[in-house]
């Protein structure tokens, strides 16, 4: 496990000083949307050679446009914010910046699982080690653990929220977006050296690791929907076969559609509507396609209806039960004596039940018809030895 020496960024056992706000809210702040600033800006920052930590967060777009972009990546070191501009720079001439981050011992991050995800989607590259405030504050017993409650029970700093949905992907970005971009970095730094001490002093600065460590696999090893269930959306248990098969071809008329238009496919047209023409069709009936759509989409749809009903029903996609598989075989007596020591547990350490285990981990462990050593990956190693004398 990783032995840390952030010694420079708590203030251990000591009130924080005006001089430390003073401090964090006068860091520097560099806006980078060229790709020679970029390189300007790590020049100067490799000079001080203090590659113990840094932090980051991103701003995407995915409520604006067909695929998910990344639009923002805000960088923070002490004394110094920057954000940088992919849209302007590029991805090819991120690359290296990333090999800078690379440089950092610990990369600290809040809520780290989209970050994660979008880095890896983005650049197949995520830092080597990342250490999340939202998992340290849950050990914390922190019951409200968005970064802005965080803040201002920390700092007494309110942030504005009115950002959060803003379309990242518009330029220029505006004075607000600008000042919510640094401030999502701004305090992570001390933030996270604060949060270490607190976890240190209560013994629970492993499970801090062990479970920064097992998010970021969890992320990593998590797959998207094959192509064979991509197009299943929220209604198609309902359908038949036939149903399954016109839905499947109404979905992809519409991804194409989207893909044109470079929009998100609620925008164009919801699910619901696409599950109605999918039952219509499967009845036999008529699809009348919602008035605003263009006359384009709407011919390349009757298109689309015509190619799948040329199609044999014996090409038909298989109609099969969402999670098919045993059924687990819970004990209900053990899993109930497992729930209640953990509720036990957790009303000691004063943290979330959730935290131990959640309800679907709990399913498993008392369940007759999973073997033992499944059971065991289960758990890490210090959520199994807190819970050992209910196993």
């Amino acid at each position: 496990m990783l032995n840390f020496f952030f010694a420079g960024f708590s203030n251990k056992k000591a009130r924080m000083s005006q001089a430390l706000m003073e401090s964090l809210a006068s860091a520097s702040e560099t806006y980078i949307d060229r790709i020679e600033d970029l390189h300007a800006f790590v020049a100067k920052a490799e000079k001080t050679g203090d590659f113990r930590a840094c932090s980051i967060d991103t701003e995407a777009d995915s409520m604006h446009s067909y695929e998910t972009k990344l639009c923002l990546i805000q960088f923070a070191i002490p004394g110094s914010l920057a954000i940088i501009d992919p849209l302007a720079i590029g991805i090819a001439g991120l690359t290296d910046f990333v090999t800078f981050v690379d440089r950092f011992e610990v990369v600290w991050m809040h809520g780290a699982d989209y970050d994660i995800s979008l880095f890896n989607s983005t650049f197949n590259w995520v830092p080597r080690t990342i250490f999340d405030t939202q998992v340290a504050a849950r050990f914390l017993g922190k019951d409200k653990f968005g970064l802005a409650n965080l803040l201002e029970d920390e700092y007494g700093v309110q942030l504005s929220k009115a950002s959060q949905k803003a379309d990242w992907s518009k330029r220029p970005l505006s004075p607000k977006m600008l000042e919510y971009a640094y401030n999502d970095v701004r305090y992570l730094l001390d933030l996270g050296g604060k949060y270490l001490d607190r976890l240190d002093e209560i013994g629970r600065l492993e499970w801090f690791y062990e479970s920064c460590q097992a998010a970021q696999e969890s992320v990593l090893c998590r797959s998207g929907k094959s192509e064979d269930e991509v197009w299943r959306i929220t209604g198609w248990g309902k359908l038949s076969s036939k149903g399954l098969h016109f839905l499947k071809h109404l979905w992809l008329w519409r991804d194409d559609e989207c893909r044109r238009l470079d929009r998100p496919a609620f925008k164009f047209l919801g699910n619901q509507e696409i599950v109605t023409m999918a039952e219509h069709l499967e009845a036999g009936r008529n699809v009348r396609p919602p008035h605003y759509l263009r006359p384009g989409p709407v011919k390349r749809l009757h298109e689309a209806i015509e190619v799948a009903m040329a199609v044999k029903t014996s090409a038909y996609p298989v109609k099969h039960r969402r999670g098919e598989g045993p059924r687990l075989d819970i004990n209900e007596a053990r899993f109930e004596k497992i729930r209640r020591y953990r509720d036990q547990q957790a009303e000691k350490l004063g943290i979330e039940p959730t935290v131990i285990a959640t309800r679907t981990v709990m399913e498993r462990l008392a369940s007759n018809n999973i073997q033992e050593a499944d059971k065991a990956d289960l758990l890490l190693n210090w959520q199994r030895a807190l819970l050992a004398p209910c196993l």
